[in-house]
């Protein structure tokens, strides 16, 4: 079985008003497809850079990551973002709605970028599934940020990615709005089968995965099963 993700001596460096400072140290892993991957570490450790260069929304400054066997590095920007929008979904710690479109408008926008004929009903359907039906044609000014997260997740997984990536999911929102969010990102990941790979700062919510990598100084620190 071809793995999901598989990254070899990944570096990035990134230049700025002081210089090049380095984010990632040749970093290399392997993402079994189906699984749950948690990524942990400090502030400042790589994790959320990590994530991006999975995805393709940084790229790496050396080495190879191989998503559902393809060379993503070797991508241009158009074909890369087409194998995004077809494979990946992305949940960021703070939503990304676009502030002009509805509930509905917003999950099913992933789906017209496909050329899905029926991308309201799917975006209708999904939005009930997170518990949302009485949201539909709500602005994200008009919904709270528990509302408006279950809205980015709709939107991550109405398309059935093969990969789902989340950015500290729960950051901006609060305990119970968090707990509900995580619960629904594990139930729609488990229904769908898509690889789940999720930072976060919470060991706990790291344990529900099947993998725990802990990042320190933007190289692995460990790898380990989340039960060890």
């Amino acid at each position: 079985m071809t793995d999901a993700l598989s990254l070899t001596d990944v570096s990035l460096s990134l230049s700025g008003n002081a210089g090049k400072i380095d984010i990632l140290h040749d970093i290399s892993l392997t993402v079994p497809q189906g699984k749950t991957l948690g990524l942990v570490g400090p502030s400042g450790s790589g994790k959320s850079s990590l994530l991006m260069v999975m995805g393709g929304l940084e790229t790496a400054t050396s080495g190879t990551i191989a998503a559902l066997g393809k060379d993503i590095t070797r991508l241009g920007e158009d074909d890369l973002a087409r194998f995004r929008r077809d494979n990946m979904g992305v949940v960021f710690q703070s939503f990304h709605l676009i502030p002009t479109m509805t509930a509905l408008e917003n999950v099913a926008t992933p789906l017209e970028l496909a050329g899905v004929r029926d991308a309201f009903d799917r975006a209708e359907a999904e939005l009930d599934a997170v518990g949302l039906s009485h949201r539909t044609h709500h602005y994200p000014a008009q919904m709270s940020g528990g509302e408006q997260q279950r809205v980015a997740l709709a939107r991550a997984s109405v398309t059935r990615p093969k990969i789902l990536l989340a950015d500290e999911p729960t950051g901006n929102l609060d305990e119970t709005n968090g707990a509900a969010i995580i619960d629904m990102l594990f139930s729609l990941r488990e229904q769908h089968g898509a690889t789940l790979i999720m930072v976060t700062h919470s060991n706990e919510l790291a344990a529900r995965c099947d993998r725990v990598i802990r990042l320190r100084d933007g190289r692995i620190d460990t790898l380990q099963a989340a039960a060890e």
